[in-house]
């Protein structure tokens, strides 16, 4: 197996010297991101939850999960950012939930790369 490191990808060759996989960095960075904001434990507690109810505000969320405000706020704002969960406002209350679309681009991404 041969791996060439370029600017913008990183090329690996079979021994075969056919077959390469071609990993982009900004696609690897945007994995990574995902990985990370998923790969937490309060965090998969999150998805979990909001999987189970749907949505919910984020006073719920720190409610259900006996946390302080700040500690789920912090993270959902993580799980945002990457993707993984979607926002919504009703009237002053934001409610969170799964973005399952994405969590399904994830899964791709992660298989992509192994």
């Amino acid at each position: 197996m041969a791996l060439k490191i370029a600017k913008e990808a990183l090329v690996i060759t079979r021994e075969n010297g056919k077959d390469q996989i071609r990993i982009e960095y900004s696609k690897l960075r945007k994995a990574l991101l995902n990985i990370r904001a998923v790969n937490h434990p309060l965090r998969k507690e999150i998805i979990v939850l909001l999987e189970e109810q749907k949505k919910m505000t984020v006073t719920e969320i720190y409610i259900k999960l006996r946390i302080e405000q700040s500690v789920a706020s912090q993270h959902l704002a993580i799980l945002r950012k990457a993707g993984i969960v979607e926002t919504s406002r009703s009237g002053k209350f934001i409610h969170y939930s799964v973005n399952k679309a994405r969590i399904g681009e994830v899964s791709v991404l992660i298989n992509d790369l192994t």
